[in-house]
């Protein structure tokens, strides 16, 4: 593909993810393509995938598009790079010890039960609304200890605003554009003050009441190295809304997908239903059944592989260098590196039918059969999610307990699934569905 025109970039500004599927499309699964002086490397095969992101990930650093998150998510996780990256993750991995985890999930069953118990048969919500109530709920109690979801509703609508605004972030031109008195750049920093005020503010009371909450606010506050030495107010602040993040608005977004396919797909979400009545009964899904249900796991990991809610990862050279499985081919200092899920999940070399939800793929012969890249909903290598272990256990059990009490249908007319690739992939128009109650 030549160099990027205004009608390239206004494509890729409206739909990115329908951008990178052109160039794969016209180019192939691995193409060069560049927009004025930056250069790009899409790469959709799995044995090249696992060189950037495992084997040679050290030659890597975060994209452009991701350090432009540091405006409002600071130098979490997501964006933090080399040593501080490597200390962050090892001073928050205690608050992911599957001990720590498990005790989240009485409070993610109990949400689940009080947001089904609303509805009514035959009504119509929209169920990416419903969900992104329901984790909101769940990572304002991880996080904050918070029952009310009043604190984490200001974050969210926060963030909110912030995310809509990411394509404008990785324009050239924006670090001038915020210096206008334009309305999308008052809204920026209202959100991103609310941020402040919220967070720090929440901060700020723990160490005056000197108490342990046991969230993962807590677990932060406390952590330490060796030699005493632990995160700052500021560091905490940013990890919290990288953990508000991913804990919030992917698996809200994995299970509104997740809806919808079953709304489609009756035959699957009877066979899920069943599992579920077989291995539970009368009682409440706890931890230990999320490893009794593989055909509600399958059901997930395959609405995950048709809508990955992190849809792409992007990383860029940090000097001119050569992929071990690519020899010969430069790649030079400052190319970025694109490497979407979107694309690798729906390649026919490892999916038969790849646009069909078939869950019944998911046997373990099959997924031991799948290059370590093939499906990658949670990335891999040294950044991958830290949550991972956290959100199946949440979007396992959170499925269980209103997979047996309702079925949706599709909405008449049918509503139509507008996909919004932002840092997520989020349903742009939401997820319309019909309730009908499973008569026990």
């Amino acid at each position: 593909m030549p160099g990027w025109n205004i009608a390239h970039l206004c494509r890729f500004l409206q739909n990115p993810m329908t951008f990178v599927r052109d160039v794969e499309r016209e180019c192939g699964p691995v193409a060069f393509f560049t927009c004025g002086v930056r250069r790009f490397l899409l790469i959709a095969e799995p044995e090249l995938i696992a060189q950037v992101l495992v084997k040679q990930s050290r030659q890597f650093e975060k994209s452009l598009a991701i350090k432009s998150t540091r405006r409002f998510l600071g130098n979490g996780l997501l964006t933090a790079e080399g040593a501080d990256h490597v200390r962050n993750r090892r001073l928050m991995q205690p608050a992911f010890h599957m001990q720590r985890v498990a005790a989240y999930g009485d409070s993610m069953v109990q949400y689940a039960e009080e947001a089904q118990a609303q509805w009514k048969d035959g009504q119509e919500i929209d169920i990416a609304e419903e969900m992104m109530k329901l984790t909101l709920r769940v990572v304002g109690k991880t996080l904050f200890n918070s029952d009310t979801g009043e604190v984490g509703e200001r974050v969210s609508q926060a963030m909110s605003v912030l995310m809509n605004l990411f394509p404008l972030f990785q324009l050239p031109f924006f670090p001038w554009l915020e210096h206008l008195p334009l309305p999308f750049v008052r809204r920026m920093r209202a959100a991103d003050a609310t941020l402040n005020e919220v967070v720090l503010g929440i901060i700020a009371e723990r160490h005056k009441d000197n108490r342990d909450e046991g969230d993962l606010l807590s677990m932060l506050l406390n952590s330490q190295e060796e030699d005493g030495t632990g995160l700052t107010d500021e560091q905490v602040r940013d990890e919290v809304l990288t953990l508000f993040l991913a804990g919030h608005e992917t698996t809200g977004n994995a299970l509104a997908y997740t809806w919808h396919l079953l709304a489609k797909h009756p035959e699957a979400a009877a066979k899920m239903r069943d599992e579920i009545s077989t291995v539970l009964g009368d009682a409440a899904p706890t931890i230990a059944d999320t490893r009794r249900l593989p055909y509600t796991e399958s059901v997930i990991t395959e609405s995950m592989r048709l809508y990955p809610p992190a849809w792409i990862i992007a990383r860029g050279a940090m000097e001119d260098l050569e992929l071990a499985n690519m020899p010969g081919v430069p790649i030079p200092r400052g190319t970025t590196i694109m490497m979407p899920q979107a694309l690798v999940h729906l390649q026919e070399r490892y999916y038969d039918d790849p646009l069909v939800f078939r869950p019944e793929r998911w046997t373990p012969e099959f997924r031991d059969s799948l290059p370590r890249f093939a499906y990658y909903p949670f990335g891999g290598g040294p950044r991958s999610c830290i949550g991972e272990s956290f959100a199946w256990m949440e979007l396992i059990l959170v499925t269980a307990v209103i997979a047996r009490k309702w079925k949706m249908e599709p909405v008449v007319p049918e509503h139509k699934l507008v996909l919004h690739p932002s840092v997520t992939l989020r349903p742009r128009t939401g997820v319309r569905v019909k309730l009908r109650r499973i008569v026990q």
